[in-house]
C-alpha cells in the first residue's frame, strides 16, 4: 500500500522547510536511507531522505515550495505492483 511521508522535523525551532529540489522520478525503486530531495530550513540546508524502501510514487511539494513540518510531502509505495496500482488511481 503507497503511504504518505511528512516534512521531517530537523531541529527545535524548526516550522516548516523548502525543498530546493527532487532528486528523484516518480516510478523509480528507493531504498531506505536514499536521498531523495535537499531542504531548506531557517537554518541549514539537509537531505530529505526515504525512510523505507519501496517505489517513489509522488512528490506532493514541487521545488520552491514552503512545506510545514508534519504536512505530507511525498507517497512511497511498497513494491511495484502497489506503485502501479496507485499510478492508475491517480
Amino acid at each position: 500500500m503507497a503511504e504518505t511521508y511528512p516534512m521531517p522535523k530537523w531541529g527545535l525551532s524548526m516550522e516548516e522547510g523548502v525543498i530546493t529540489e527532487w532528486q528523484i522520478e516518480p516510478g523509480q525503486p528507493v531504498t531506505e536511507g536514499q536521498v531523495l530531495a535537499l531542504v531548506e530550513t531557517d537554518k541549514i540546508e539537509v537531505e530529505l531522505e526515504s525512510p523505507v524502501n519501496g517505489v517513489f510514487a509522488r512528490a506532493l511539494a514541487a521545488d520552491g515550495d514552503e512545506v510545514k513540518v508534519g504536512t505530507p510531502v511525498m507517497v512511497i509505495a511498497a513494491d511495484e505492483a502497489d506503485y502501479a496500482s496507485f499510478a492508475a488511481g491517480s
